[in-house]
């Protein structure tokens, strides 16, 4: 006899991968699942005291929602018909020791895979016979109802969460078109202060050339002035020079006139000198 694969058995399945637990740890709780009805296996589930069993539930629940949307078939058929958790890669981590050394921490992860499938009639039939001695209705009825109505305030939120979103684009949009007007309206309305401020600019700027004019002139009187005083001065000395200059030649002229007389006088003495000598 030829056992059936893994991947090959039959049923609606889901896969949690990569769970950060190590695959020993896992299968104690799917130990506990393994062949109980969906409304037995959630409860063994949600009172577990291992932390695994919160993913655990989770993959049941999407096993199970699988089933109700693929295959048609309703969650008080369901029952849990294999369950394993294989070894995912591991972590390689190190931990500081004593004199240097270190050792390895070996984080484990693993891929936990949950398969349903639904009874068989005579299954269905004795499971429907047992509820209604009890009187009440059993535990898979209550947690696919449970579920339904997670469901059911899920896509509530979803949808609502979708509006809302919806409704802050449109607000976003009116925002939008009504600082644009605003915009345009103080543009329009700022218009005839631009206009004043480039009048009370170009005002500005003509007196300000008017002031450079003004200064320039001053200026150019104020040099014309000096060039004037400087001319004057050299004038007067011009003319204050002359006369000295004519005193000196005077002078000059009455100094060589008298030398000229007085080198006469010596020149007659000195003939009377050699006329006295000579008698």
């Amino acid at each position: 006899m030829v056992a059936v694969k893994t991947n090959e058995r039959p049923g609606t399945r889901a896969v949690a991968r990569y769970v950060r637990v190590s695959a020993s740890k896992a299968r104690e709780v799917l130990d506990l699942i393994r062949g109980e009805s969906y409304g037995r296996a959630a409860e063994i589930a949600a009172f577990s005291e291992r932390a695994v069993s919160d993913v655990i539930a989770k993959c049941l629940d999407s096993a199970v929602a699988n089933a109700e949307n693929n295959d048609g078939i309703s969650a008080e058929e369901l029952y849990v018909s294999a369950c394993y958790a294989d070894e995912g890669p591991t972590l390689k981590r190190w931990r500081p020791r004593a004199r240097g050394r270190a050792t390895r921490i070996n984080k484990r992860t693993c891929h936990i895979t949950i398969i349903v499938n639904r009874y068989d009639e005579a299954t269905l039939e004795d499971l429907r016979e047992r509820e209604e001695a009890r009187g009440r209705a059993g535990s898979s009825t209550h947690a696919a109802e449970a579920r339904r109505q997670r469901v059911e305030r899920s896509r509530a939120a979803a949808e609502e969460a979708a509006h809302d979103h919806e409704d802050g684009a449109e607000d976003a949009l009116v925002d939008e078109v009504v600082d644009d007007k605003a915009t345009e309206t103080e543009a329009a309305a700022d218009e005839p202060d631009a206009d004043e401020a480039t009048t009370d600019e170009v005002v500005e700027i003509d007196e300000v050339i008017a002031d450079e004019v003004v200064e320039i002139d001053e200026v150019i009187a104020d040099e014309v002035v000096e060039i004037d005083e400087v001319i004057a001065d050299e004038v007067v000395e011009d003319a204050v020079d002359e006369p000295v200059a004519d005193e000196t030649t005077e002078r000059t002229d009455a100094d060589q006139s008298a030398d000229e007389a007085t080198e006469g006088t010596d020149a007659d003495q000195s003939a009377d000198d050699a006329q006295k000598e000579a008698n």
